[in-house]
């Protein structure tokens, strides 16, 4: 495998490979651009099927970050960290400490921080060997409910701007994920007078959605064909792809997962559908935004998070108003207007 040669690669400006025998630490941190100002993005554990994976994820997260943090407004450069193998059987706390030793050796131009598999906890062990962790408790903490705060505001945005409602009471929306972040969000829409269609490999938090929130619950498989106006990815990646939008009835794809898109060319796939996609780096910020405060300089002020994530509203209504105005895919257009906020950062 050619590493400069992935598609994924992107010219990354950085690539670190990580071991640690005693721990079983097998780690891959990215940093694909610091541009803006330090790298900064989550670290996931995940039991990858194999290596080539593993960097394959961590390119694309990495970029995602860079995108993601332009687009928020944030003085940071985009980054992550994956951790490879099985957290029930590797996780422990020298291993975070041999991670945070690989953290450290970056010298600040990486900020790791909690992302799937690891809590605010395995941070703070972290956090022991390194001080550049953000979303420590006591400090920004967990940046689950900022991440679904903004997903909320932005599937308000998509359903305004594609369906003219100004509010969501009615509206049908099919929930992919049922993680922290995932039943957060649905809280919301359950509050703000939604219909929910929700699926989840854990049962357990689907027979809540069902009992609280008065959730349909339907097949894993099943979520993709449901009638509905909004599509919502918070699972994994990769949930829009030539099969699943083969069976998409809904109008809106709005989800607070990362990489949401298998391939980058489904972004005119969806758009040829006559699909409404909300850039998924640009309506999932909440939680980056949130940890950014942390790593600034000022005092972090949970009151100033909120209105930063609040943001995300306006910021994806500019995205649909340009890609409208010159008829092209939305992913596109955000790319375009990320890429724009970086080259600035350069000079």
């Amino acid at each position: 495998m050619a590493l400069f040669d992935l598609v994924d690669f992107d010219d990354h400006e950085q690539v670190v490979f990580g071991s640690d025998d005693a721990t079983g630490l097998k780690t891959i941190i990215a940093v694909h651009s610091t541009a803006l100002g330090p790298a900064a993005g989550g670290c996931r554990f995940w039991d990858y099927a194999n290596d080539e994976e593993a960097l394959k994820d961590v390119l694309r997260l990495s970029k995602g970050m860079t995108y993601k943090n332009a687009m928020a407004g944030l003085k940071l450069g985009g980054g992550k960290g994956v951790i490879i193998g099985d957290p029930k059987k590797l996780k422990s706390p020298a291993l975070f400490k041999a991670f945070g030793q690989s953290v450290n050796n970056l010298n600040g131009r990486y900020y790791t921080a909690e992302d799937v598999n690891i809590t605010t906890g395995d941070m703070a062990i972290v956090n022991q060997e390194t001080e550049f962790v953000s979303g420590l408790e006591g400090k920004s903490g967990n940046p689950g409910p900022f991440t679904a705060l903004g997903t909320f505001l932005g599937i308000k945005a998509a359903v305004k701007f594609k369906l003219g409602k100004e509010d969501l009471a009615g509206i049908k929306v099919a929930v992919q994920g049922l993680g922290s972040v995932g039943y957060s969000l649905c809280e919301k829409l359950h509050a703000a007078g939604a219909e929910l269609i929700v699926t989840d490999i854990n049962q357990t938090a689907l027979d809540k959605a069902e009992k609280e929130l008065n959730a349909t619950v339907v097949g894993l498989d099943e979520i993709y064909s449901q009638d509905v106006d909004v599509f919502s990815p918070c699972a994994l990646g990769a949930s829009i792809n030539d099969e699943s939008l083969k069976q998409l009835k809904a109008v809106i794809i709005a989800g607070c997962a990362n990489n949401q898109l298998a391939e980058s060319r489904h972004d005119q796939v969806v758009f040829d559908q006559g699909i409404l996609y909300a850039p998924d780096y640009v309506i999932n910020a909440g939680g980056i935004i949130n940890v950014a405060l942390e790593i600034y300089p000022e005092p972090y002020c949970a009151d100033t998070a909120t209105k930063l994530v609040e943001n995300i509203y306006n910021t994806l209504m500019q995205v649909f108003e340009n890609a409208a105005s010159s008829n092209r895919p939305t992913g596109i257009v955000a790319d375009e207007m990320a890429r724009e906020i970086i080259a600035k950062g350069k000079k």
